[in-house]
């Protein structure tokens, strides 16, 4: 074992994940590559749970999977392959449209035109709304957590978000509240119909690496304190 510790999965909503486009590298050997979100938070990994919209096989025959998993700001697009049995495993025993959690790598890709983020998921397991609810309400949490930070601009990542991408954090607070009212009003349907929601097109380039299980914990809260009410 070569004793690197491993990167800490974040959670982000869909909405966030998929406006971020900067990399961050380093000089250094085998060093992990980051994406910088417009809230100042650089991710190696992520953990995100939200409906399988869908899975699709990118060629006949190829076993190398496209997945469409969408939570309540968005839909996130991964790939995977042999490389990740377990995961690939796990994928290819559920039905669409069905609950998962989902933890994986970044993988960022330069296009001609934009860069594009996806997933590289290392695990996969069935969950129900009770985990999804809990998820939405600690991502949420946690974005306004990053909210604040980048209202302080005293952290180096947060203010190269601020160069980067200078958002409009009303705007980012907005999708928070978005998503916790679907938990208080218990909006979050699995939906399998992909005119419902608001994607993009994906290259389709990746390789996998399988890595480490995961455990939920289920928790009662109170969503006053992070609308304010």
């Amino acid at each position: 074992m070569n004793g690197r510790k491993r990167e800490v999965a974040r959670r982000l909503f869909a909405y966030e994940f998929n406006r971020s486009a900067h990399k961050i590298e380093s000089a250094e050997e085998r060093s992990p590559t980051y994406i910088l979100t417009p809230t100042g938070v650089r991710c190696n990994r992520v953990f995100v749970v939200g409906v399988l919209l869908d899975r699709e096989e990118t060629k006949p025959d190829t076993n190398f999977w496209r997945i469409r998993l969408s939570d309540p700001t968005g839909v996130f697009t991964g790939y995977v392959g042999r490389f990740q049995p377990d995961a690939l495993e796990t994928l290819l025993e559920v039905e669409p449209p069905e609950l998962i959690a989902v933890v994986a790598k970044v993988r960022h890709f330069e296009g001609e035109t934009r860069s594009f983020v996806s997933l590289r998921p290392e695990n996969i397991a069935v969950v129900d709304s009770d985990v999804r609810d809990y998820w939405v309400y600690e991502t949420a949490r946690l974005t306004l957590e990053r909210i604040k930070a980048m209202e302080s601009k005293e952290e180096e990542d947060v203010l190269l978000a601020w160069q980067v991408y200078n958002p409009d954090l009303e705007e980012y607070r907005s999708v928070v509240k978005q998503a916790l009212q679907t938990v208080i009003e218990g909006a979050v349907e699995v939906r399998g119909e992909k005119e419902e929601d608001k994607e993009e097109k994906w290259e389709e380039e990746e390789e996998k690496q399988l890595e480490e299980e995961f455990e939920f914990e289920e928790e009662e809260w109170d969503l006053s304190d992070i609308l304010g009410e």
